[in-house]
């Protein structure tokens, strides 16, 4: 595990990248606002660039599942 990065940062951009099969989205979304309460915690804590990238995938793929569930 990289030193001085959050784990939640870690899966956030994780689920990010696997959102793009759209089923984990929103899973992407729920992991991202868990370490972006994670590291607002923990200020000497890196990975808010996975945080955004997760939170960006996972509203996307979210979107895309739910107009996909109601079309």
């Amino acid at each position: 595990m990289p030193v001085g990065r959050s784990g939640w940062a870690i899966a956030a951009g994780y689920a990010g990248l696997f959102s793009l099969i759209i089923l984990p989205a929103p899973l992407a979304l729920l992991l991202s606002v868990v370490a972006a309460f994670h590291l607002k915690a923990h200020p000497e804590l890196h990975g808010w660039g996975r945080v955004i990238f997760g939170l960006l995938m996972g509203v996307v793929g979210t979107v895309v599942l739910v107009l996909a569930f109601f079309t």
